[in-house]
């Protein structure tokens, strides 16, 4: 780092009232804003997939880890790198790669899958809402022109489920009652009147979800995304569930969700002035990436404010030259903005600091999900209309 500091006090007062002002807003959240509500990381669930595999499939999946980099060691790669052997083999039980045949590879993407399903469902039962719910609140309470949306890496059903209880519309792109589709037109078509209302918050999964899942067309031969309620994998045991679409599945069904949701991330992020933030994504993926960098190069009005837990990425993302000026990041010890990287230097006290600076570690803790969303609502001046609603 240089020799630069940053008053956290004055960020905190600059991005207030950005927030208080700005008509578009839209969000972005990685594991850790779910791991802050009792949800397993992808390197604390990478170890949990493993530990509860059979001895047959723990060698194979042992295997395939080995042969990705080291920084890449976790279930999301090696999830690509199986699909990868299933489409050279065809899930052929007489065609190799790697001494791995199609059907062992095919198999043991089912049990992965299953196993997150069951690691993650468990978990959703005992995970706190509340945080989830008065972000939602929140949301729902900021009056705007544009809609509002919510980009996730995250699988699980905690954002589903606290937009339920608290009877607030949210949209996916999936359509009807027994068995919803995924309808791209609602995202793609520039016609208002194919869209839902403007006051519907969107929520676009960019790696699946535990509710999605592929069903056999008529022809036999092709596939499409269902989304179904809860509990529906344990109706259906033989289903496969519809998470992280490695490569191929970018590029043979352009209308599935995942295209469709991505091509909804470059729209938002080109769409003119606004401000996008960015909690508990660690910018490990680099299809996203590649759209987050590609938004602040080509639109100068837009304002993205990424929020980390540890200083590491933040620390790449400079190093890499990718501290555009339009790009704020939150570290607990570091930050950049405007393109100029320094420590934090705790100048004074203020009520919209205090509470978010830890005086012991000398730090910010932003970077915490939890932290953020009561940032959120005591910059907005609409706590007691936000409990109150929880409650």
């Amino acid at each position: 780092m240089t020799n630069y500091t940053h008053d956290p006090l004055r960020e905190l007062i600059e991005i207030r009232n950005q927030l208080s002002y700005t008509k578009r807003l839209g969000f972005l959240f990685g594991a850790g804003t779910s791991k802050a509500m009792g949800i397993s990381d992808i390197a604390t669930l990478t170890k949990k997939i493993e530990d509860s595999l059979n001895d047959a499939s723990k060698e194979t999946f042992i295997k395939i880890k080995g042969d990705l980099e080291k920084d890449a060691q976790h279930i999301e790669a090696i999830l690509n790198q199986i699909r990868l052997i299933r489409q050279i083999t065809k899930d052929d039980s007489e065609k190799k790669y790697n001494d791995i045949t199609g059907d062992v590879s095919q198999k043991l993407d089912k049990e992965i899958c299953d196993k997150i399903y069951e690691i993650i469902s468990n978990e959703e039962q005992a995970a706190d809402l509340k945080t989830a719910k008065k972000f939602i609140g929140w949301l729902n309470w900021m009056s705007r022109d544009f809609v509002k949306e919510i980009f996730t890496t995250n699988y699980d059903l905690i954002l589903e489920k606290s937009f339920e209880d608290l009877l607030i519309p949210f949209y996916d792109g999936f359509v009807g009652a027994h068995e919803p589709f995924f309808s791209h037109e609602t995202l793609d078509s520039k016609s208002k009147y194919d869209r839902p209302p403007t006051s519907w918050i969107r929520l676009w999964k960019l790696h699946g979800s535990l509710g999605w899942f592929w069903k056999l067309n008529e022809d036999k031969k092709t596939h499409r995304v269902i989304r179904l309620s809860s509990g529906a994998k344990e109706k259906r045991p033989d289903s496969e569930l519809v998470i992280y679409p490695s490569r191929d599945k970018y590029e043979s069904s352009r209308k599935q969700p995942f295209t469709s949701y991505f091509d909804r991330l470059k729209e938002t992020l080109l769409a003119g002035e606004g401000i996008f933030i960015i909690s508990g994504y660690s910018f490990s993926d680099d299809h996203v990436n590649e759209v987050i960098f590609s938004g602040l190069n080509q639109n100068n009005r837009l304002h993205i404010i990424a929020f980390f837990f540890d200083d590491k990425p933040l620390n790449a993302i400079i190093e890499q030259g990718k501290n555009f000026p339009n790009l704020t990041l939150i570290g607990p010890k570091q930050a950049s903005i405007s393109g100029v990287s320094g420590d934090w230097k705790h100048v004074k006290e203020g009520e919209l600091l205090s509470p978010f600076w830890d005086k012991d570690n000398k730090k910010l803790k932003l970077g915490d999900f939890k932290e953020l969303v009561n940032f959120l609502i005591l910059s907005s001046g609409l706590k007691d209309k936000i409990e109150n609603q929880i409650k």
